[in-house]
Formats: C-alpha cells, structure tokens, sequence
C-alpha cells in the first residue's frame, strides 16, 4: 500500500537519538515504538505519526499538536486478539497448565495428572472488566454469549454498560469478580488502580489478567499477594520495564503467566493494523485528515504548515 507512495524506511534502532534523527527527512512516522518529544522539533516536513494500533502511550501527543503534527490510530484492530487471549490466559491459570506442563515434560505423566485435582472451570464465575472500550467490550461479549459468565464492569460510564452486566465501581468489582481484567488506558488516574488495599479486597482465588499497561498494577503490592498466597494467580503481558529484567520476581511463580506484551498481536490483527495505518497515511499524503484523528485541536496549525492547496 506504501510502496508507490514514497521511499519507505525502517528505523535502525529504537534508541530516542535514532528515532529523532532518522525521522528527521519523513512526512509521515509509523509508530510502534515510543517516540522522544525532540523528534517533533527536528523534522520540519512531519505531517503526522500514525500508531499501528490502538494504545497512544508511545505517542507525546502534547509535543506533536505543539508543533502542528497530527496524530492517528487505528482503533480496536486486536480487540479480538487481546480478548480471546484473557480466557486463554485465564482457563491456563486455572487448569494450572504450567504446572502440568512442565511435570509432564520433566518428571512422568502422573506427576503432571496429579494437578487435575486442583483445577478449576471456568463455568459459574464473575469476570470483572475495569475499562470498557474496544477490548473491555469484546471481553464482555465473549464472557457472557460465549462462556454464561456474570460479568461486572467499571468505567468512566455506566452508560456504556451493556444490559447484560453491572455497573460496578473498581472497589466492588475487586471484591466480587472470580476473574479481574484490566484492560483500561494508562492515565494518571488508573496508575497503580490495582493497588495493595484492593489486591487485599480480592478473593483468595481470584486471578488478575492485565492487557493494559503494566503501571496499572502496584507491583510490589502483587508479589506480596503472590508471595503470601493471598490471590490465584495473574496472568501479565505488560509490565513497567519492558523486556522484562529476566531476574523479576515474576518469573519465580508458578501461578504467574508472563507474554512479551503479545496479547494482540496475531497474525491477523497484525494485518489489520498495517493496512489500517498504511490508509491513515495515504489519506494524510493525499491532503486528507485521519479518520482516527486524536489532536483534533492540532487542525488550524498543521493547515498553516500543510495548506489545503499544498501538494504532498
């Protein structure tokens, strides 16, 4: 879709000193890697800086509209992805599949048999979902059509909330649900949410899936809970420090589910956002606004710097 556009290049490395000066010459940057602020003072032609997908953490928003660049996403491409890796995720903690893998594999078949006496269904529980947007909606959908599960839900609306589920606050759905997800943006509201008085509201056998971002968890609050067997079980693909240091207390857990921030990404959902930001990106080339524009108040200076009658 881009190749006929103009000269396509890939960054050499992900250093802020690399991004800033090799995007120094583009018209358009597309993003899966956080972005410095100092890039936008050093490319005079930027037009925009499109998220190949939905999250906009890697993007400073603020320094882009302050220089006239418009920022895009394309919105709810891996909800699908994300939301089926949360009962994957979930239905392994709770048939204790790495347990029984890896006694399988390193000791003989009944040591690994021997933990299906203490495994769980995921039939007749809760899932708490705090956030509902694309993902939280998809996860509400599949809970409820798919498994017959109760489902509550915490979010900046209960008018969002479908008819099917509660409207909750994040207090008392840290109390009631079998399964918390959190799949909420990274605001400074919802930085460490999941915090020590709320992981201690939680049911010993709860377990916290997070397809968020890793800040939203208190992760010294979670080790201890872990720690102390006061929780099931978590399963987390975004942390903090991404890669995640090989030597975190995470890793020593067996109740503990670690993916690379891949909760998203399959095949399909990956062609899903390509093409969708390769469209973002022509349209912006052809003097067109994003669909998904998320400065909109970026509009009057980027038309001062990129005028309508101006050919890209």
């Amino acid at each position: 879709m881009l190749s006929a556009a103009g000269d396509l290049v890939i960054a050499s490395a992900l250093d802020a000193g690399t991004l800033a000066r090799e995007a120094g010459s583009a018209d358009i940057v597309i993003v899966r890697a956080p972005l410095p602020p100092a890039l936008f003072d050093a490319a005079p032609k930027l037009r925009a800086a499109i998220r190949h997908g939905a999250g906009m953490d890697m993007i400073p928003v603020e320094a882009a509209t302050t220089a006239g660049v418009l920022v895009a996403n394309v919105p709810g491409v891996n909800a699908r992805s994300v939301a089926e890796h949360v009962f994957f995720a979930s239905m392994a903690l709770l048939r204790r599949f790495r347990m029984m893998d890896r006694d399988l594999r390193g000791k003989s078949w009944l040591a690994g048999r021997a933990h299906a006496d203490l495994t769980h269904e995921l039939a007749g529980r809760t899932v708490g979902i705090i956030g509902y947007g694309h993902v939280g909606q998809e996860v509400g959908r599949i809970a409820r059509e798919g498994f017959r599960l109760d489902v509550v839900i915490s979010s900046r609306s209960a008018r969002s909330v479908p008819d099917y589920a509660r409207f909750v606050s994040v207090d008392e759905l840290v109390e009631e649900a079998d399964v918390v997800v959190l799949s909420c943006p990274l605001t400074p509201e919802t930085t460490g949410l999941l915090s020590s008085d709320r992981i201690r509201r939680m049911k010993p056998s709860a377990i916290v899936v997070n397809v968020s971002r890793g800040p939203v968890i208190d992760d010294e609050a979670l080790i201890a809970a872990l720690r102390e067997g006061r929780i099931g079980g978590a399963a987390l693909d975004v942390f903090v420090t991404q890669p995640l240091p090989p030597e975190h207390p995470y890793f020593s857990f067996d109740n503990v589910i670690i993916t690379p921030h891949m909760a998203g990404i399959t095949e399909e959902s990956m062609m899903r956002m390509g093409t969708g930001a390769a469209a973002e990106a022509l349209r912006v080339l052809g003097n067109e606004l994003p669909v998904n524009l998320r400065n909109p108040e970026v509009i009057d200076r980027y038309r001062r710097r990129f005028p309508l009658t101006t050919q890209p």
